[in-house]
């Protein structure tokens, strides 16, 4: 008989134990419905379980959300200062700082001049890693030149007063010159070997569109190149006549976002799909990520995009996709202490979502995503963990938030 209790017992707890396995979402474990619930645009089947509407997630950790300011302007680029400051592009082409406080500061001058017009303007940046004794910022920019329009790379110093950037020069030019204003990318951030890695858009129109399959071309690619602008060493070999030695990966659209994985140092990008075909890439070098030969999206008309095929030898699946669109901008990787469940995982701005993306990785697998502060009516342009393991968010609208625990 007391057997009988104890295997009822042990019965009653297995039970227990597995129902909360089982039904209780988490970092660990999401169980929820997938967060998006309208209609896709297409009928493509994904190439894998979890390629798209994974599971969803929930943070249990308690969160609070702070504007710390909404006197920016279009900002566009945000990565902090050693001193916990923020350093901010807006997209007509000022940088200002702005404190934890929400103090901004007046614009700062001596930077080349940039075409705003649609959108271009001044775009993504990022630090020296020995900015604290350099002084010295990166940052892309859409550039007029006779002809047309470049994404551009400028770099200079910030100087002592914090009022100037001392020594501004353009050190690349993403060629060809294009006529459009539209797709220009364009994120940029250090590699751990101390070289830039720098995303380009393909310009969106038709003429330029193929241009992201040329070797010979720096539209809808990822570049690696040195602090003064010249191929980096270590790059991969494409073996095309004429193929450029600054490649790193070809075949995207419009990659707004660029990230290093805190563990494994690899690098994972994000890029504007057309009407359907969002996509979140695991950026290996000398890889092609299809476009626009291969995409889960169609043209905005509502006609298939080239065969209208998703998968193709010799060309990278996304590791995740939206369809609906999201507009997936600036991104960052979690690597703070303060919420122990966001480990690793992806932050992302959503543009037309509005609302941060949250997604969570089994094996390089999404298998959860989480939407946070979606009742914000907000464009979340790009996004930053600071050394406090704060995120710090921006937005069209003019706001700096900081996303932090409790």
């Amino acid at each position: 008989m007391n057997h009988m209790k104890s295997y009822a017992l042990m019965a009653g707890m297995l039970l227990v134990i597995a129902s909360c396995s089982r039904d209780e979402p988490g970092p660990g474990n999401p169980s929820a419905p997938p967060v998006e619930t309208n209609p896709a645009n297409t009928k493509y089947p994904p190439a894998f379980t979890g390629q798209t509407r994974a599971n969803g997630a929930v943070t249990k950790t308690k969160i609070k959300k702070d504007i710390i300011t909404s006197g920016l302007t279009s900002p566009w680029g945000i990565t902090e200062l050693p001193d916990g400051r923020l350093l901010v592009t807006e997209k007509a082409g000022n940088m200002r700082i702005v404190t934890t406080t929400g103090e901004v500061s007046s614009q700062i001058t001596g930077l080349p001049a940039v075409n705003a017009a649609g959108q271009g303007g001044l775009l993504g940046i990022c630090l020296d890693p020995d900015f604290a004794t350099n002084r010295t910022v990166y940052w892309t920019f859409s550039e007029v030149v006779a002809g047309g329009n470049l994404t551009s790379v400028g770099k200079g110093r910030l100087a002592n007063d914090e009022k100037t950037i001392e020594g501004a020069s353009v050190i690349y030019h993403a060629l060809p010159r294009r006529t459009s204003n539209l797709h220009y990318g364009s994120r940029i951030l250090f590699d751990k070997t101390g070289n830039l890695l720098i995303s380009t858009g393909e310009g969106s129109n038709l003429d330029t569109r193929p241009l992201a399959q040329s070797v010979t071309a720096v539209l809808g690619k990822v570049i690696r190149i040195t602090k003064t602008g010249q191929p980096a060493p270590g790059n991969p070999t494409f073996t095309e006549t004429g193929a450029l030695p600054e490649l790193y990966s070809i075949g995207h659209r419009n990659p707004q976002g660029l990230a290093i994985h805190p563990v494994t140092g690899e690098l994972w990008e994000c890029e504007h799909g057309p009407r359907g075909g969002d996509e979140v890439n695991r950026v290996q070098p000398g890889r092609n990520y299809g476009w626009p030969i291969i995409t889960y999206g169609i043209e905005y008309s509502g006609e298939p995009i080239g065969d209208a095929i998703q998968q193709k030898d010799g060309m990278e699946q996304p590791v995740y996709y939206w369809d609906p669109v999201v507009s997936p901008s600036g991104m960052t990787f979690y690597a703070g202490k303060r919420v122990p469940e966001w480990e690793n995982n992806l932050f992302l701005g959503a543009l037309s979502g509005q609302h941060i993306v949250r997604l969570v990785f089994s094996n390089n697998k999404v298998i959860g995503e989480e939407r946070l502060l979606a009742g914000e009516g907000q464009r979340f342009r790009d996004i930053t963990q600071g050394k406090s393991g704060a995120l710090y968010a921006i937005t069209d609208q003019g706001r700096l938030y900081r996303i932090d625990k409790e």
